[in-house]
C-alpha cells in the first residue's frame, strides 16, 4: 500500500487538468447561501434541550457495504451527544432518477452518496451544499491533497471528501474453469470467448453459462467491462481519444465484436438482456456463471449480501490481443458523501459526515474490502483487507488513474445502446461506429462552443502512464 501511494497522489493531483471536461461550468445555482449553518445549529440545540431528535435521511446506491454502513449508523444513533438520528435508504439502479424526483418535490435526503459519475451533475443542478466552512485545519491536512477541481471541488467550493477508489477486474468461478479444463483466467479477448464457450458446453445441462453482464442497463454493463479491457489495451475506456481530443469508437467496436461472438455462441446467460447486477450476482454465487467483469466491491458482496461457497477470484481484465499496453483504470476516486442543499439540518448532517470520515471508519472500510483506501493517513494505517477474493482486486503495478473524458449527450442513441443492439441484432459495425463518431464529436463541438467542456488534445499521451507519472 505504501509503495503505491506516491503514484496515486500524483495521479490525483494531475487529474484536475482534464477532469474539467466531465462537467459544465459548475454553476451551483446559489448553493453558497444554502450552506449557511446558523439555523441548523439552532435546530440541533433545540432538539437536544427538548429531547426531540434531529432526523436525518441518508441515501445511497451502494449495496455491497450496506451491512457495515447500517452498523455505523446504529452506533452513531446510539452514541452521538447531539440527539441526531440517521435513517439509511439503500436505492436500486434508479438512484440518480430518484434523487432528481426527490429534489423536484422538496423531499430530498440530508446526506447523499456521491460518485464521480454524479457529483458534477448534482452540483450543476444545485443539489449540494458546499462544506468549506466545516473544514478544520486537521481535515484540510488529511484530505487537502485529494481536493480535485471538477471532481469534488467546483468553482473553488468543496462538496465532498475522498475515501476510496475502485479497481476493475475479471470475476471468475475457479471451479467452473477447472471443470472445463481451463487452467488460468483469460488474458486476451479470444481466450475469454473460448473459455466462455468451453464452460457453457460442459455446464449448459445444469443451467451454467460461461459469461454474463447486467445488460438491463447496457451502459452500466459496458462501463464495468469494455472500459477496463480498453484501458489495459492502451485506449481510453469510454470512447474518447486523448491524443486527438476527439471521440473514436473504433477500438470500442473491436471489443464489441468479441462480446457479439459470445452471444452468437450461446455462451452468455439466457435472459441477460433483462438482468440487473444483483440478480447476476445471485446467479454467480449459485455457481451458474463462469465469469463477468466488475468492481472491487464484489468481495464484500459475496461475503455479506450473497454469501457463497464457490471457489472464485479476481484477475486483470483480458486485453484485445493479450498484451498489456495501458493500465487498469481506478475509478470513482475523490468523492464519498455530500450534504443536500435542501437540508434543514446541515450542521447535524455535517456531524454525521464528520463521524463517517473518521480514521477508524475509513480504515475499517478498507480492511473489510469495501473499497481501496486512497487517503494518505489511512493508507499508512490500514492492513490489507481480510476478505475472500479481495487479493485479486488490490492496487498493483498495472493500476492507475486515467484522465477523465468529456461527458456529452449526442443526438440519437448512445454508444452503449447502439453497440448492444448490434450484439443482439447484427448490422454493419463500421457504419455504426462511424455514426457514433460523427454524432459524439458534433455534441462535443457544441459543448465546447457553449463553454460546457474544455478539451486539450495531447499527442504525446502515454497509455502506460496515463497521468504522466
Amino acid at each position: 500500500m505504501r509503495k503505491k501511494w506516491s503514484s496515486l497522489v500524483l495521479c490525483l493531483l494531475l487529474i484536475a487538468a482534464i477532469a474539467a471536461g466531465c462537467s459544465g461550468n459548475g454553476n451551483n445555482n446559489g448553493n453558497g447561501a444554502a450552506a449557511n449553518g446558523n439555523s441548523e445549529g439552532s435546530t440541533a440545540t433545540s432538539s437536544t434541550e427538548t429531547g426531540t431528535p434531529v432526523q436525518l435521511k441518508y441515501w445511497t446506491d451502494d449495496r455491497h457495504d450496506q451491512e457495515y454502513i447500517k452498523e455505523l449508523i446504529n452506533k452513531f444513533n446510539e452514541t452521538n451527544e447531539d440527539n441526531i438520528q440517521v435513517e439509511l435508504t439503500v436505492m436500486s439502479e434508479n438512484y440518480t432518477q430518484s434523487v432528481d424526483i426527490a429534489f423536484s418535490s422538496n423531499q430530498a435526503p440530508d446526506v447523499l452518496r456521491l460518485k464521480s459519475a454524479n457529483t458534477a451533475g448534482f452540483v450543476k443542478k444545485g443539489y449540494l451544499a458546499p462544506i468549506d466552512e466545516y473544514l478544520t485545519d486537521d481535515l484540510k491536512a488529511k484530505f487537502g491533497n485529494l481536493l480535485i477541481d471538477d471532481v469534488n471541488r467546483f468553482e473553488g467550493k468543496v462538496y465532498s471528501l475522498a475515501n476510496t477508489g475502485l479497481t476493475l477486474r475479471l470475476v471468475y468461478n475457479k471451479d467452473l474453469f477447472a471443470k472445463a479444463g481451463i487452467e488460468n483466467p483469460p488474458v486476451s479477448l479470444q481466450e475469454m470467448v473460448d473459455a466462455a464457450k468451453q464452460i457453457t458446453e460442459v455446464g449448459k445441462a445444469e443451467g451454467i453459462y460461461g459469461f454474463a453482464l447486467n445488460f438491463k442497463n447496457p451502459k452500466q454493463a459496458f462501463d464495468r467491462s469494455i472500459r477496463e479491457i480498453l484501458s489495459l489495451s492502451g485506449y481510453q475506456g469510454l470512447g474518447f481519444d486523448l491524443k486527438t481530443g476527439q471521440f473514436d469508437f473504433a477500438p470500442y467496436s473491436q471489443v464489441v465484436e468479441y462480446f457479439k461472438q459470445m452471444y452468437n455462441d450461446g455462451s452468455i446467460l439466457p435472459g441477460a438482456e433483462a438482468l440487473d447486477i444483483d440478480p447476476l450476482r445471485a446467479q454467480f454465487a449459485a455457481g451458474k456463471i463462469g465469469m463477468y467483469l466488475s468492481f472491487s466491491t464484489e468481495p464484500g458482496v459475496y461475503q455479506d449480501q450473497f454469501p457463497t461457497e464457490i471457489n472464485w477470484g479476481g484477475a486483470l481484465a483480458p486485453t484485445l490481443d493479450g498484451q498489456i499496453k495501458g493500465t487498469s483504470e481506478i475509478v470513482s476516486a475523490g468523492t464519498w458523501l455530500g450534504i443536500s442543499a435542501q437540508s434543514a439540518n446541515k450542521e447535524a448532517a455535517w456531524k454525521f459526515m464528520q463521524y463517517m470520515y473518521g480514521d477508524e471508519v475509513l480504515k475499517t472500510y478498507h480492511e473489510k474490502g469495501f473499497g481501496i483506501a486512497i487517503v494518505p493517513s489511512i493508507v499508512e494505517q490500514a492492513k490489507d483487507p481480510e476478505i475472500g477474493g479481495m487479493e485479486g482486486f488490490l492496487v498493483g503495478e498495472h493500476d492507475s488513474l486515467w484522465p477523465a473524458s468529456p461527458n456529452v449527450t449526442p443526438e440519437g442513441s448512445t454508444y452503449a445502446d447502439a453497440f448492444f443492439k448490434y450484439i443482439l441484432e447484427g448490422g454493419d459495425v463500421k457504419a455504426i461506429t462511424d455514426d457514433l463518431n460523427t454524432r459524439y464529436n458534433a455534441a462535443l463541438s457544441k459543448a465546447v462552443e457553449k463553454g460546457e467542456v474544455t478539451v486539450t488534445p495531447n499527442p504525446a499521451f502515454d497509455p502506460a502512464k496515463p497521468q504522466g507519472e
